[in-house]
């Protein structure tokens, strides 16, 4: 039997590259249709397998390789509750503080490692990123950072508000059926609040900012304070009814990393360095130096996050009262958050950056998935930044001028999912004690919600210090911030995804209407040694001159050659 392989009609369904094969016998006649017989591989086959293929298989075997880091991250994490839903129903009992702390050990080192790196790598990353730009561009670039900082601030803020007021998950309630931790609010007023923000962005000691931060502390009133309050009012009184402002105040430094502090810190010496020119450049590329050092550090730790992860998430949800509680006495309230974050992250996000870049975000978002499962298990917008860093300068291509300028100081202020937690959370308790709320009460929760979540230290649970200021701007005692502890902890890994989601969908945003400007500028200036020249007695350096494809500038010297260091535009 003989093959005859022929190119296809126009009227045959082939495969593109594909031949019709025809069939005769050795006398020539068809082969008959129930004939058994065996073809062996053509000229297609054969190409298939030796090129077709083998490029196939390398390019899936590049994409896996290239994302094996981000696939056992996002794994890590629903490993990680999947792990903690099995231990807890192993066992009839509550697990130990020491036996959490077991589990939690890996993941605590984890967490120890990134915080080491948040110090000195945006204090690095601020002031070389700044200091690389003239002033112009660096005021472009922050205008641009603020305007979408605001921008999806309020969005966030309005959005749960909408949510809130037409869900109601506070209707119905009841104040004493939500069972409260024993341990209350620290008492504190807004004016207090808002005054120890802006102190904490000038530290009298920089080494002290490292550490801690400034904190105004009420003392209750003492017995002589009390009896005298009570003989100058008729009628029983106890020692809550004595307004906050009459306390008595002092001030403490608490434990606790000023990043506010260090942040225009950076950003004064950045411009400082930038406007020194020449001046100001050993300084500056000492910094650069650091920065780089800082992230190669990071891309150390960033490896060991699938096992960081998986042991944080399980160590947290050990630790959870029960699960009963998120969908039983606060179920309508955990739902209209969570509703709320989906569609800010998800759609409202997503969609200005579609619009303002024109490019479809899933593939930027699925490149940051290091760092958003990181925000998910360490529920710290400032312990993600050195990962964030990494995945938006090597995975997503962004410019390292803008995102060492934009995602520290994104991570500081820009708090998309705590400004809609506290909109939602204020507009809870006040539909579950029966107020209503004006709408000038309405736009004061707004308002005091967007200032709120600026001021929130990008630390684990920091939007419950601000959330006592928007109750007090609607009058509701402080303390009723602890009808919400019982799910905070859970929700605060969700706010903190979304508040690193717009940080990281911001810098891409920033970057794309940034390129024509920093196309413009010189790039930043790298070292070289130029070779030794025939004559290095006398000679002369030409200015503009090309070395290896790069732009030397230099000056008129004569000095032998080889201790002649320039610098180079890359």
């Amino acid at each position: 039997m003989d093959t005859t392989v022929m190119p296809p009609d126009a009227t045959d369904k082939l495969i593109p590259g594909s031949a019709r094969v025809e069939l005769t016998s050795t006398e020539g006649d068809p082969v008959k249709p129930n004939s058994r017989f065996k073809i062996t591989a053509g000229e297609n086959m054969s190409k298939f397998r030796q090129e077709t293929w083998p490029a196939f298989e390398s390019k899936v075997t590049g994409c896996m390789r290239s994302n094996a880091l981000t696939i056992l991250s996002v794994l890590g994490v629903l490993s990680g509750g999947i792990l903690a839903v099995i231990l807890r129903y192993a066992r009839d009992g509550r697990y130990t503080q020491r036996e959490i702390a077991y589990v939690m050990f890996p993941g605590d080192l984890f967490l120890r490692m990134l915080k080491a790196l948040i110090i000195p790598l945006i204090v690095s990353s601020l002031i070389s990123a700044i200091g690389s730009l003239d002033l112009k561009m660096s005021g472009k670039i922050g205008a641009r950072a603020v305007a979408y900082y605001m921008s999806t601030t309020c969005c966030a803020v309005v959005l749960g508000i909408i949510l809130a007021t037409s869900i109601r998950p506070g209707k119905g309630g009841n104040v004493d059926e939500i069972s409260r931790p024993t341990q209350g609010a620290r008492p504190t007023t807004t004016p207090d609040l808002l005054m120890d923000l802006v102190r904490n962005l000038f530290p009298p000691n920089l080494i002290q900012a490292c550490i801690a931060q400034y904190k105004t502390v009420l003392v209750p009133p003492t017995d002589e304070q009390f009896l005298a309050a009570m003989n100058a009012t008729e009628g029983p009184i106890n020692k809550t009814a004595i307004p906050l402002s009459e306390w008595r105040m002092k001030y403490e430094i608490e434990p606790s990393t000023n990043i506010l502090g260090l942040v225009v810190f950076a950003l004064v010496l950045g411009i400082t360095l930038g406007k020194m020119g020449p001046k100001g450049k050993p300084l500056l590329d000492l910094f650069s130096c650091l920065s780089e050092a800082f992230m190669i550090i990071t891309s150390w730790v960033i490896h060991l996050s699938p096992i960081g992860v998986l042991f944080l998430v399980t160590a947290q949800m050990l630790e959870m009262e029960s699960f009963e509680v998120i969908v039983g006495q606060l179920g309508m309230y955990f739902l209209t958050v969570m509703l709320g974050l989906f569609t800010h992250g998800f759609i409202v996000l997503t969609s200005m950056y579609f619009l303002i870049t024109k490019r479809m975000p899933f593939q930027f978002i699925g490149n940051m998935a290091e760092a958003l499962a990181t925000a998910f298990a360490t529920s710290s917008s400032t312990a993600t930044v050195p990962v964030a860093l990494a995945c938006l300068e090597d995975k997503n291509g962004i410019d390292p001028r803008v995102t060492r300028f934009v995602m520290p100081i994104g991570a500081t202020i820009n708090m998309d999912g705590t400004a809609l937690y506290e909109a939602v959370a204020a507009l809870f308790i006040a539909q579950v004690r029966g107020i209503s709320l004006t709408l000038g009460n309405i736009i004061a929760i707004s308002i005091t919600s967007t200032a709120a979540s600026i001021g929130a230290a990008g630390i684990p649970q920091a939007g419950l210090v601000t959330m006592v200021m928007v109750l007090d701007t609607v009058g509701l005692p402080a303390e009723d911030v602890t009808l919400i502890l019982a799910v905070d902890w859970f929700l605060d890994r969700f706010r903190t995804f979304t508040n690193v989601l717009g940080d990281s969908l911001g810098a891409g945003i920033v970057n794309h209407l940034s390129k024509k400007d920093l196309s413009e500028m010189p790039p930043p200036q790298q070292f070289v040694t130029i070779p030794p020249m025939a004559n290095p007695d006398d000679f002369t350096l030409e200015m503009e001159k090309e070395l290896n494809g790069m732009a030397v500038t230099t000056a008129e010297r004569s000095q032998p050659a080889e201790d002649v260091w320039q610098s180079t535009s890359m």
